[in-house]
């Protein structure tokens, strides 16, 4: 029975051994998971800003692509000196 036991606390003991010499590892490997995820959220927030700003954009092509049509519309209106 007493042998049974130091078999399991054995066991027990170089289980436990194994996962400790993994966790500096995994440490390092949950801290760049962490970078990577605060990367990803700034790169997240970088393309919403400039989808933003070509979305402006475009909306000021357009206002400049009516005054253009709007000028031209003018001018074939009236024949002015050439």
């Amino acid at each position: 029975m007493l042998g049974a036991l130091l078999v399991g606390l054995l066991v027990l003991a170089v289980a436990c051994r194994r996962v400790l010499t993994r966790l500096p590892g995994l440490q390092r490997a949950a801290l760049a998971l962490q970078e990577r995820q605060d990367q990803a959220v700034h790169l997240r927030e970088a393309a919403t800003a400039l989808q933003r700003r070509a979305e402006e954009l475009q909306d000021r092509i357009a206002t400049a692509q009516r005054r253009v049509d709007l000028i031209r519309a003018r001018r074939g209106a009236r024949p002015g000196p050439r």
